[in-house]
């Protein structure tokens, strides 16, 4: 039985959504910012520090499911996921404002990033893992738990484009722009104090509603007892059917978030004002998905809406580079190829996002096929497959813009408006096939997702017949 019966209350819809904040503004650090932190501003080789950047990411992966199989045997009478969120958070933040302040302001030996962007990943999946868990034992309802993850990706996005934006016009304003090395302490410090109160005020928020013992005592803890719940999860079909087309769509937007300032200023040679109304721009695609995602996941179905979204974001987003390639585009750095740009980049992006929603609110339906199947329940375990799925993916997305960009050979000081065009063209060509291949894949696999909702309220309602059954025998 899920907390909450029909309609979830607006405040519950803010309050939940609002722990994602946290999650944005980690996004926005590791896939905007860190890269060219470490290589432009303290001279550490592009490729090292994708590879170091893709080895946490493997490493938090794999921790991940561990991490989610605690969450769901976490016995208190706080609930499963409370005790996780109280905890986690102030650690966090101390660790982010570490990795923006590198020891003696110098780059860090390869394995002093490797350590730091580990143990940050790490903290924030028991925040993320048993905050994003919550959602499927709040509601069963198909289309409420769309409404729910709609506003985890809008509180999401505001965290993640509100330290952009400050990036951008406070802490970085200057004329070496992001290439300030004092600027990015600010911007450590404010965005971990952000992420502690995203993640405290939310748990706060939702502890009347959800602290209370579990109905069943889970067994106890162990290594082996863990994965082996862990491998039975995972080989459910349809999370695997997800999980190949997450993979694909997870690795392009770790790529093309991880790309995205080398582009701007060296394809497209934003000045300061386009920098700055970039995040703004942004967050107006973020809206557009917010009041687009529920009418087609009600019209299409969420594997539908996943397929066509994702073609369409390609096509879409893609469409500037070849326009640019093919001599048809308006002169780069200038206000008509920035408002051209930014034209398609809200379409787009809203797309790209619609994709995400769809493949994250696709698990919760897998939640009751597996309870249908087994008896149990595993929220934690499948959501924090979904985060090794994601992190992999995300961490070898960024390791292959790394790798364009040493390919492309951009070199460590180029400055924009003097980069040669052969490195320009071969940017955009190896970003685009990357884009292309994965774009497909990912609407090949979600559109195949086999669970819809007939087949989801059949479950529910024979998951109820049998609860109900059980609770009327005897004894």
């Amino acid at each position: 039985m899920s907390f909450v019966q029909g309609k979830i209350p607006q405040k519950l819809k803010l309050i939940h959504g609002f722990g994602a904040v946290a999650f944005g503004v980690k996004d926005t650090g590791f896939s905007f910012f860190l890269l060219l932190f470490y290589n432009q501003v303290l001279g550490m080789d592009a490729g090292l520090v994708s590879l170091a950047l893709l080895i946490a990411l493997l490493v938090d992966a794999v921790v991940d499911p561990i991490l989610g199989n605690l969450s769901d045997r976490t016995y208190t009478r706080w609930g499963r996921r409370l005790p996780w969120l109280y905890a986690a958070p102030v650690p966090l933040a101390f660790a982010w404002v570490l990795m923006w302040t590198p020891p003696g302001g110098e780059a860090p030996t390869f394995l002093g990033l490797l350590g730091i962007a580990i143990v940050v990943r790490i903290l924030l999946s028991a925040c993320e893992v048993p905050s994003v868990s919550l959602l499927p034992e709040i509601t069963s309802d198909y289309d409420e738990r769309t409404t729910l993850f709609r506003y985890r990706y809008l509180f999401g996005w505001c965290g993640g484009i509100t330290m952009m934006l400050l990036a951008y016009t406070v802490f970085m304003p200057g004329p070496e722009g992001l290439l300030q090395r004092d600027g990015y302490v600010g911007f450590g410090i404010f965005g971990a104090i952000l992420m502690a109160v995203s993640v405290l005020g939310s748990a706060l928020g939702q502890h009347k509603l959800v602290a209370h013992l579990p109905r069943q005592k889970p067994p106890p803890f162990s290594i082996k007892g863990a994965f082996s719940e862990i491998i039975e999860a995972f080989s459910e079909k349809a999370f695997l059917i997800f999980a190949a087309g997450g993979l694909a769509a997870y690795v392009a937007q770790g790529m093309s978030f991880s790309i995205s300032n080398y582009v701007n200023v060296f394809v497209w040679q934003f000045d300061r004002g386009a920098l700055t109304a970039y995040p703004i721009v942004l967050f107006v695609s973020v809206i557009l998905m917010f009041f687009i995602v529920g009418p087609m996941h009600k019209r299409l179905g969420k594997p539908r809406s996943a397929q066509i979204a994702s073609i369409g974001s390609f096509a879409i987003l893609f469409t500037p580079y070849l326009l640019l390639l093919g001599g048809f585009w308006p002169q780069v750095g200038t206000l008509k190829s920035h408002a051209l740009f930014y034209a398609f980049l809200v379409f787009g992006n809203a797309l790209a996002v619609v994709v995400m929603i769809s493949a994250s609110s696709m698990i919760a339906e897998i939640v009751e096929a597996f309870q249908e199947r087994t008896g149990r329940r595993a929220e934690g375990s499948f959501y924090s497959g979904n985060w090794l799925v994601q992190k992999c993916a995300t961490g070898f997305g960024i390791f292959i813009t790394g790798q364009i960009i040493s390919l492309s050979q951009l070199s460590q000081d180029a400055e924009p408006g003097t980069v040669p065009q052969t490195v320009i063209t071969d940017m955009i060509i190896y970003f685009g096939i990357g884009s292309g291949f994965l774009a497909l894949v990912a609407a090949y696999w979600l559109g195949r997702f086999p669970i819809n909702r007939a087949d989801h309220e059949a479950r529910l309602a024979a998951l109820g017949a049998e609860a109900a059954a059980s609770a009327s025998k005897p004894g």
